[in-house]
């Protein structure tokens, strides 16, 4: 075959990527399979769709995958719409969703069950509820200003609590929009901070209608707030994450002005009835003093009123009485404390004592003089031994017996090798000295050759 008839594998793919492209059964495909290798990433989602036969990769863009209403997860069964197309560089074919939903159950429920559990896993519902005020001053309703709510609330408000006054917050409630406008409206509310009560709703309407009362944001800015909130969205029988995050939740609109506000001629006759109680109890307290006060005075305290002290009059003279007689009794028995000590201190009397300590001073001076006699003399006769034994060495005694020693130059001349003939010496003898000139010197050959 000639070379011109082989295809290069990338022609081979462009082929095949165009058929996939034009064949218009291809462009639109419905499939049900088993979510495998998936793994969330910052943008566009690669996973695989498998059955117990197939496996084929999927993309899902990230415009796509960010509508999603739930949470995808490793295994989920789900419904996908989109397109099969081939990819160039690795040759293998893929569908590219468009849409998904859990397989099964609705993809909004399936995200309720799932954003449910993860704000109770967080504590948010189980969380201490605020206590709606008694008499709200100010209400403010977060709703959407041509609903039935604001009507049913606002009448609601006028017949039970008319001096409350509402103030509504408009905002949309229903579709793409409704989460975001919802939120602001509640952080405007407590930015004001002016308010008591919060009422926030909607009327009835499936699940698709009330869903921005099932999202995260609003679940959270519910649970932020510093106001209470009353819910109440749909009906009865609807249950939206914002009632279960709300501090208090009403069945219908009516209800929740009702949890909001007391009934005012309910209250105003519990003022009056109060106010009865109250004028009674005081009139019985009133009379009841009065009684302990007549009572009081015609006491013999008021009537004859030195009596009160006179009892006092009595124990102070008795007590002066006894404090006398204590005094008297303490100072004879000091007195003959003091006596008994003045004859011990005579008996132990420091004379006697001091006469025989002067004695033993006198004694002891005696003996001390005695002693540095003795040991003064002692030393005497230790210095005349040592001077005469110095003296037995003295050169002088040596030159008393007949010695004699040279010096020359003021120099003792030690041999006769150090003297030269003709010179002059002094001779030094025990009782003077004497000049002399040298003439021969004995045992100098070079002086006797001289």
């Amino acid at each position: 075959m000639e070379k011109e008839q082989y295809l290069t594998v990338s022609a081979l793919t462009k082929y095949l990527h165009k058929k996939f492209t034009v064949d218009p059964y291809l462009q639109r495909v419905y499939l049900t399979g088993e979510i495998s290798n998936f793994r969330l990433r910052p943008r566009h989602q690669y996973f695989s769709l498998k059955d117990d036969g197939a496996k084929i990769d999927a993309v899902m863009f990230q415009s796509a995958f960010s509508r999603l209403k739930f949470e995808v997860e490793d295994g989920m069964k789900v419904l996908v719409v989109g397109k099969i197309d081939l990819y160039e560089p690795s040759g293998n074919y893929q569908i590219t969703i468009e849409r998904m939903e859990p397989d099964g159950v609705g993809a909004l429920y399936q995200a309720y069950e799932q954003l449910k559990a993860k704000l109770e896993a967080e504590g948010l519902f189980s969380a201490p509820k605020q206590k709606l005020p008694l008499f709200p001053k100010r209400i403010a309703v977060i709703t959407s200003p041509s609903g039935a709510v604001i009507r049913d609330i606002i009448t609601t408000t006028r017949r039970r609590y008319p001096i409350a006054q509402l103030v509504l917050f408009p905002a949309v409630v229903q579709g793409e929009k409704a989460a975001d406008s919802l939120v602001g409206r509640l952080k405007e509310v407590n930015a004001r901070g002016d308010f008591d009560t919060v009422i926030i709703g909607r009327g009835g309407g499936s699940i698709e209608d009330l869903w921005p009362f099932n999202e995260e944001k609003v679940a959270r800015a519910i649970f932020a707030s510093q106001i209470p909130i009353i819910s109440s969205v749909g009906h009865e029988t609807d249950t939206t994450i914002a009632d279960l995050v709300a501090d208090v939740r009403a069945a219908t609109p009516t209800a929740a002005a009702e949890l909001a506000t007391p009934v005012l001629a309910d209250e105003i006759l519990r003022i009056r009835q109060d106010r009865l109680r109250l004028i009674k109890a005081y009139q019985a307290k009133l009379r009841f003093e009065r009684q302990r006060l007549n009572k009081l005075q015609g006491s013999y305290v008021f009537l004859q009123p030195e009596r009160l002290y006179e009892g006092y009059l009595q124990k102070l003279d008795n007590l002066n009485i006894k404090l006398r007689q204590a005094f008297r009794e303490e100072q004879t028995k000091k007195q003959r404390t003091l006596q008994l000590l003045t004859k011990r201190l005579l008996a132990v009397s420091p004379k006697e004592r001091l006469q025989s300590v002067s004695q033993q001073r006198t004694q002891l001076e005696k003996d001390l003089t005695h002693a540095i006699t003795n040991y003064l003399g002692k030393r005497e006769q230790q210095l005349l031994q040592a001077t005469n034994a110095l003296d037995m060495l003295s050169p002088l005694r040596v030159m008393g017996r007949g010695f004699s020693y040279v010096t020359v130059a003021e120099k003792i001349v030690k041999k006769a090798t150090d003297l030269k003939v003709g010179e002059i010496v002094q001779l030094h003898l025990a009782d003077g000295s004497a000049q002399a000139k040298v003439t021969k010197v004995m045992g100098s050959k070079e002086n006797d050759r001289k």
